[in-house]
């Protein structure tokens, strides 16, 4: 799979599909990606994300080409290097307002799928629901078009490359935003009673979190083999989720890597509830959520709903992981 300005299609259709967003992002798009790919068999679908997320996109199976786009705060870029033809069909997976449909409707595409918004009458989609799942949300999208799409189409394949840490319990304690990172205490509280039962535990971290994975790792007592910070290349994280015992984490990418692996994970849900994130039904994927008011998932301080989790919740969560007729931990608290 290329990634590379446009060239202009060669003559062949093109669907050039618009989600600048994360790599959480991203793994919840699979299913309408993959439902886009099926029902335009003989077009080049071409994806405008963030360039970093290449490997990712090839992994899917679906996207031809990754056409380098990003703004800072997930906001809409403001302009694609597109040239050549006009789409013969642009998505726009971005999300429902005005700045992502002009975007998209500047490069004149003969048609566009795109949510309905009252300040862009001229695009005739379905309805937004703010309280929809993301991986429905999409699906619900195209089959307003006519395009098949089913949610739970998530898996990657495998990586060939090694894990290098099999078998190992995975905390991840970074997120998109300070409202979605527990504290880094509780995280080594459960670091140092995992280590304890005597198994291995490597924490993670992405390019711009090296204080955070440094504090857990100093607090936790974790050797310096069993710490993969400074964002670890797509390949290498993918193995190490794939070859993981379980994934702790926020509400975060890793999460959704966990899922597309099918690897046993544990999420610590808020301000945004699982309702809308998380992981589908299944006995290998816990959640622990507070119910109560959404927060801001872009705030600056944890958000109460996180604090309300502790580390003998964690622990109990992954403990359940052994047992699939455990449910969910129960909630704690007032």
């Amino acid at each position: 799979m290329r990634t590379a300005p446009d060239e202009g299609g060669g003559g062949r259709r093109r669907v050039l599909v618009l989600r600048a967003l994360g790599l959480g992002d991203l793994l919840a798009g699979v299913p309408a990606l993959r439902a886009l790919r099926r029902a335009y068999p003989g077009h080049e679908v071409v994806l405008a994300t963030p360039a970093e997320l290449s490997p990712v996109a090839a992994a899917t199976g679906a996207v031809d080409r990754v056409l380098p786009a990003a703004a800072p705060g997930r906001a809409v870029p403001r302009s694609l290097d597109w040239t050549g033809p006009p789409p013969d069909v642009a998505v726009d997976l971005h999300g429902n307002g005005p700045p992502s449909h002009r975007l998209l409707t500047r490069l004149r595409p003969r048609r566009l799928l795109a949510f309905a918004h009252p300040e862009t009458p001229e695009v005739e989609g379905p309805p937004w629901y703010a309280e929809e799942h993301e991986r429905e949300r999409w699906c619900r999208l195209l089959r307003a078009y006519g395009i098949a799409a089913d949610p739970t189409d998530l898996r990657l394949p495998r990586p060939d490359a090694p894990s290098p840490a099999p078998g190992a319990v995975v905390l991840h304690p970074g997120a998109g935003a300070p409202s979605r990172c527990w504290p880094v205490e509780r995280y080594a509280a459960v670091a140092e009673a995992l280590r304890a039962r005597g198994r291995r535990v490597v924490v993670t971290g992405g390019a711009d979190e090296a204080d955070l994975v440094a504090r857990l790792a100093k607090r936790a007592d974790l050797p310096d083999t069993d710490v993969f910070g400074g964002g670890l290349p797509y390949d290498r994280l993918s193995a190490l989720v794939a070859g993981a015992r379980a994934v702790v984490s926020g509400d975060t990418g890793i999460a959704h890597l966990a899922v597309a692996h099918a690897t046993p994970s544990v999420t610590l849900f808020g301000p945004v509830p699982p309702s809308r994130w998380g992981p589908p039904p299944h006995p290998r994927h816990r959640v622990l959520w507070h119910p109560g008011p959404d927060g801001d998932p872009h705030g600056r301080r944890t958000d109460p709903a996180l604090l309300r989790i502790t580390p003998d919740a964690v622990l109990r969560a992954i403990d359940a992981l052994d047992d699939p007729d455990t449910p969910d931990a129960p909630e704690e608290g007032p």
